[in-house]
């Protein structure tokens, strides 16, 4: 059964532009888990520009679905998530002046750096995703360093202009999909889907998970955030009848 992770980030992003309390981020979670989102994700960057300390206590403490935490390897962020606990952090790499994750996790380089955060995030229960580019050497690595999932950057296919370069971006991510689960590794997708461009994606064999987040809270603008959440839960296991 496909899975869908819905994330909050942009919600947060809306909340921070006033520095206020609306739109309430724990509200809206729980929205999109009474739509049918099977796990909640949130990403706490160092810069705390959408998602705060307190917003990862709070939503692990309300959720009933799976709480997956987004995360660099930074101190501050490994320190609140060894507190808060949350079932599932994904590690990505992080740059200050992007303006969302714009690729994915070098393993093979920062394996060292890597083992070491998976290691402590396992000992306190939680367990480790890795967002990585859909690149077979990068699953490996993942594998070594004790990683239980993998999330393939769909950026790239979501980024392609023509017919031919979507074909060829879906299907080095459909080949890294097929490694991960081959080799007893989870296999999550992310960044970039949207409406249009999912389908093809959950036609594949071995997908788990899928987190989405911009698509669907920009759809929450003209349908509300439990049409928008779903629709995508429709499209995600019924791709051949969504197109």
């Amino acid at each position: 059964m496909r899975l869908l992770g819905v994330n909050v980030d942009h919600v947060a992003t809306v909340r921070q532009a006033r520095r206020g309390q609306t739109p309430d981020l724990i509200q809206a979670a729980l929205v999109c888990e009474r739509s049918g989102a099977d796990s909640i994700v949130a990403h706490l960057r160092e810069d705390r520009r959408h998602i705060q300390d307190a917003d990862v206590f709070k939503l692990k403490t309300a959720l009933k679905v799976k709480f997956n935490l987004e995360m660099a390897i930074h101190p501050s962020v490994i320190k609140t998530a060894l507190e808060a606990r949350p079932h599932t952090v994904t590690l990505v790499p992080e740059r200050r002046r992007e303006r969302t994750t714009e690729s994915g996790l070098d393993v093979v380089r920062d394996r060292r750096r890597l083992t070491v955060a998976t290691d402590r995030l396992r000992a306190a229960g939680i367990e480790v995703s890795y967002f990585v580019d859909a690149v077979p050497a990068q699953i490996d690595a993942a594998i070594a360093c004790g990683a239980h999932a993998v999330e393939i950057h769909t950026g790239p296919y979501a980024a392609a202009r023509t017919a031919v370069s979507q074909k060829i971006e879906a299907l080095r991510v459909e080949r890294a999909v097929r490694h991960a689960v081959l080799r007893k590794l989870q296999a999550h997708v992310g960044h970039g889907l949207d409406y249009k461009n999912t389908a093809r994606i959950a036609r594949f064999a071995g997908v788990e998970e899928f987190n989405i987040g911009f698509a669907i809270v920009s759809e929450a603008l003209f349908v509300g955030l439990p049409d928008a959440v779903r629709r995508m839960k429709r499209l995600i296991r019924r791709p051949a009848a969504s197109r």
